[in-house]
């Protein structure tokens, strides 16, 4: 697969004519601050706004640049087989209300954009989970059977528009799809209308609980504010180590041009083959734009992510005949280890400090429901969905006792295997091997050292300990950045901060010494 002028560029970003926003400098002051621009953000923060709070929104990078920029924008309260699990692991009431409160935020963003008159490309669309396997036709007949018995129009089907048989399938009618970043946007204009402020490239980097909260930025500017909303995917400040409960995982998107009459006329999902997600976007010529997602590995694990390309662009030119790949990104989210994401008071952090995490890939109309949870506990009002994604409910996460353990091994795996590997004589190679655009971890005046040679075969080296926790971190091939298998922060090859929650970059190093 050629790299392209788009490799790494959502097509989100590219098309969604996003507004510039200067960094916060000196102090500032404000009912809420919220630290991220992502739908979590920008949700919370115009739901605050709206209700005459001043808000302050602070963003690391570019708006919505980190894991919404990213997404593949549907709004389905059909999470591939999460009812059947739901009611099994918790009680048929958490599965009535967790498709009660995901479907009032579908149809809050359909609300919000009327209101607002924002052209998000909004469509309805029938969502569907589907096997091609006969071996999983009773796992969907029980899904199926159990997202009607949460309240949703579901049903288990043969037939779908995709242009190959299926063994069958979860369908749900009345579901969506959008530009996730032109909502965004309109958001935005709405916030600062309502005389809220918005600063990109302002990295928070303390929290200082109190009554008021103080926030500092890397460059000395700071903020406070009665309310703190912590909306950065993976909770920086985390107290309470809410990411002992996260798993993470990445995702390959490919997108390009569909060829006329193969629109599958739906949202798609199997979890089959390494995943693979399916959908469409309209495009200005009046065509479609096919954008299928897959490959779903773990950050820093050290997988081949342009071999994973190689093969979502086989499967998806085998199944669309005479499609051509355009754009191609990746995806990042996590993973709570009882099911449900956190959306609530961050546990440890005070009475007025606020997360909202964990969304497993349904980060759109998680967000959403975010936004209306965190402004209700805001504002004083009661969560109008009982503490259900309370983050510290204890229950559930007793009865994920298992899921739980396993994720801290990985992570204790990682920190203790992965130095003694790099420290030993089993390294990943030596720098001399090192063939242009690729990376490796070595020992450097004995400590783990990351080094990426560039397409002109200069070398760049950066310390290989993650500035989180201290795991290290392992060289994306595709991507070109280095991540931390332990809870997924990712850098740059000059060691900048890509993605939380590292707080400070990789420590760059001399690669003459090498």
């Amino acid at each position: 697969m050629n790299r392209s002028s788009n490799d790494g560029l959502s097509y989100w970003m590219q098309t969604a004519d996003l507004p510039s926003f200067a960094p916060l400098t000196g102090s500032a002051q404000a009912d809420a601050a919220v630290i991220g621009s992502g739908i979590v953000g920008l949700s919370t923060a115009w739901e605050l706004a709206r209700a005459g709070l001043r808000v302050v929104v602070l963003e690391a990078d570019r708006l919505a640049g980190g894991v919404t920029g990213h997404t593949t924008g549907k709004l389905t309260a059909l999470h591939t087989a999460v009812y059947d699990t739901l009611r099994t692991e918790h009680s048929e009431d958490v599965a009535r209300r967790y498709a009660a409160s995901q479907s009032a935020s579908l149809r809050h963003v359909f609300d919000v954009a009327a209101e607002l008159g924002i052209d998000c490309e909004l469509e309805e669309r029938p969502a569907y989970t589907y096997g091609r396997d006969p071996d999983g036709v009773a796992a969907l007949r029980a899904e199926a059977g159990a997202a009607r018995a949460a309240g949703l129009n579901a049903s288990f089907v043969t037939a779908t528009g995709l242009p190959f048989p299926v063994a069958g399938a979860v369908k749900v009618e009345d579901q969506a799809q959008f530009h996730p970043l032109k909502y965004l946007r309109g958001l935005a204009a709405s916030i600062v209308a309502f005389g809220g402020s918005i600063h990109e490239h302002t990295r928070v980097t303390t929290l200082d609980h109190g009554d008021p909260c103080r926030l500092t930025t890397d460059s000395g500017a700071a903020v406070s504010a009665r309310h703190i909303v912590v909306a950065t995917h993976h909770p920086v400040f985390d107290h309470a180590l809410l990411a002992a409960r996260l798993t993470q995982h990445r995702d390959l998107v490919i997108a390009g041009p569909l060829p006329a009459g193969l629109d599958p006329q739906g949202v798609y999902i199997t979890e089959e083959g390494g995943k693979r997600s399916v959908r469409t976007a309209p495009l200005d010529d009046g065509g479609r734009l096919l954008i299928v997602t897959g490959e779903a590995f773990a950050p820093g694990e050290g997988e081949d992510t342009e071999a994973g390309y190689a093969r979502l662009q086989a499967w998806t030119e085998q199944h669309f005949p005479g499609f051509t790949v355009t754009h191609r990104w990746a995806a990042q989210d996590n993973s709570v280890t009882d099911t449900l994401p956190l959306i609530g008071r961050l546990p440890g952090g005070g009475k007025n400090v606020y997360v909202a995490t964990g969304f497993a890939g349904w980060g759109m109309t998680g967000g959403v429901l975010a936004g209306t949870i965190l402004a209700s506990l805001v504002s004083g009002e009661e969560d109008p969905w009982g503490g259900l994604y309370d983050p510290a409910r204890l229950g559930s996460a007793l009865r994920s006792a298992p899921e739980l353990l396993k994720a801290q091994w990985d992570t204790g795996k990682h920190f203790v295997k992965d130095r003694l590997d790099a420290l030993g004589d089993g390294t990943d190679g030596p720098v001399g091997s090192l063939r242009p655009g690729e990376g490796t971890v070595v020992r450097l005046g004995g400590k783990p050292c990351a080094v990426h040679r560039d397409d002109r075969g200069g070398l760049h080296a950066v310390s290989a300990v993650c500035t989180h926790l201290g795991c290290l971190v392992a060289f994306n091939n595709a991507e070109r950045t280095w991540e931390c298998p332990c809870h997924g922060s990712r850098f740059g090859i000059d060691g900048g901060i890509l993605q939380g929650p590292a707080l400070e970059p990789l420590e760059q190093l001399d690669p003459g010494e090498l």
